[in-house]
């Protein structure tokens, strides 16, 4: 029981030590106390005179925090980047994947679409704090953004009327031993 006891009490005080990650950074705080309080941020852009930092977060990375450090080695500014008013800033037949990254930062998931001949980042997000969302933004060949579209992330939609798992399957047997099956599961 003491050793359990211990560890609880460890377990507790290694748990407050993490809360001073949610301690507010305010602008003009040193760039060493800014990755102090975060950790190493995941990635690191050039903007100018400025750099800024990303720090994916959440489940699926549904948010994403960029600190903008001035050419002083201060904060600027700290942000959720993965808001509809972030994704408003993107400007379509203007912007360019180094524009995008400074804006809303790494994508979730890209593809590249053959016939279309583009390429989609997918980033994850809660819309209003709440609803699963995903917004795509697709790229010609030379770079340029060539449109956005939002929808429910996939990862959160149902499987149908009958609920998770349940499908149908018809087929038929070859040439010899031949046979039809037909199946339903649950």
């Amino acid at each position: 029981m003491k050793h359990t006891l211990s560890a609880l009490v460890l377990a507790a005080s290694l748990t407050l030590a993490g809360c001073a990650s949610f301690t507010p950074l305010t602008p003009g705080m040193p760039v060493q106390e800014v990755i102090a309080l975060k950790g190493q941020p995941a990635i690191q852009y050039p903007d100018g005179n400025t750099t800024i930092l990303e720090w994916p977060a959440g489940e699926w990375s549904q948010y994403a925090y960029m600190a903008r450090i001035g050419p002083d080695g201060k904060l600027i500014s700290y942000d959720n980047v993965r808001t509809r008013e972030q994704f408003a800033k993107i400007k379509v037949n203007q912007f360019n994947k180094n524009d995008v990254l400074r804006t809303i930062g790494h994508p979730t998931e890209t593809e590249y679409l053959p016939l279309k001949k583009q390429e989609v980042w997918s980033y994850r997000y809660k819309e209003e704090g709440m609803w699963n969302s995903m917004m795509h933004v697709y790229f010609d060949g030379s770079g340029i953004v060539r449109g956005m579209e939002n929808g429910q992330d996939p990862l959160y939609l149902r499987d149908g009327f009958w609920g998770p798992g349940v499908g149908i399957g018809i087929g038929s047997g070859g040439r010899i031993g031949g046979g039809i099956g037909v199946g339903i599961g649950f």
